[in-house]
């Protein structure tokens, strides 16, 4: 008889999982800052970072894994995404939280979390993430900038013998295996700010000519999603919080 069943309604761990390079004067103190406030722990590869990001993460007591890269696989997205994938198994955890150095689920959201996890109903949960612009007080919402308008899969359980697959890609990468489309998820009504965009023009124009260089055909992504991002005039909302 199982006295370990996968699916525990109970007592479920929380790891947040982390690929970074060059984060150091970003966002990326605040995230860690932030994640642990509600995760029981955090794991990390470095992509060959050159400033003191990794000195950074081990500041923080709850990042009890950090891999750090001799040689960076920017340029190989999937392999990098797979490299982290299989660190945070190794040790067996019960939920997994894929988090980038620049997002910040909200207090709703942080506030729900042990009622998401603590479940045998469901597998994966989708959160809905907001691309905020040049600051922390608006969000981009136009033609190419919706994704707030459908769910991102962010949060899956473990499941120790299911297959896993990430697709071969080196842009846009989906960050975690797809095959967890196959098993029943739940969309929450909760939302993660994205703070990537939310820097300067200069910053954003330094992305642009990041996207083009990496998939100047649109190959992963679309190029008139690219281009839009030096629009003059974006359609921008004020944030508002739920409590």
């Amino acid at each position: 008889m199982n006295n370990n069943p996968v699916r525990k309604s109970t007592g479920n761990r929380l790891t947040a999982v982390m690929q970074v390079r060059n984060e150091a004067d970003r966002f990326l103190e605040d995230v860690l800052k932030d994640l642990s406030e509600f995760v029981d722990e955090i794991v990390i590869v470095d992509d060959a970072s050159t400033d003191d990001t990794v000195k950074l993460c081990r500041t923080f007591p709850k990042v009890k894994k950090l891999v750090v890269l001799q040689e960076s696989r920017f340029q190989r997205e999937w392999e990098l995404r797979e490299y982290l994938w299989r660190l945070a198994c190794s040790s067996e955890p019960d939920w997994l939280l894929s988090v980038d150095a620049d997002e910040f689920y909200e207090d709703k959201a942080k506030t729900h979390m042990r009622e998401l996890i603590n479940q045998d109903l469901y597998d994966w949960v989708g959160f809905r993430f907001f691309d905020f612009w040049g600051g922390s007080t608006h969000y981009r919402d136009d033609t190419h900038w919706g994704i707030h308008r459908r769910h991102t899969r962010t949060l899956v359980r473990y499941m120790p013998d299911y297959y896993y697959y990430n697709p071969p890609m080196d842009h846009h990468v989906p960050r975690l295996p797809l095959s967890y489309s196959a098993l029943p998820g739940f969309l929450a009504e909760l939302r993660v700010k994205h703070f990537g965009w939310a820097v300067s023009k200069e910053e954003r124009y330094r992305k642009y000519l990041h996207y083009m260089e990496r998939d100047p055909k649109g190959e992963w992504g679309s190029l008139e999603h690219y281009h839009s991002i030096l629009d003059v005039n974006p359609t921008l909302v004020a944030w508002k919080e739920e409590y």
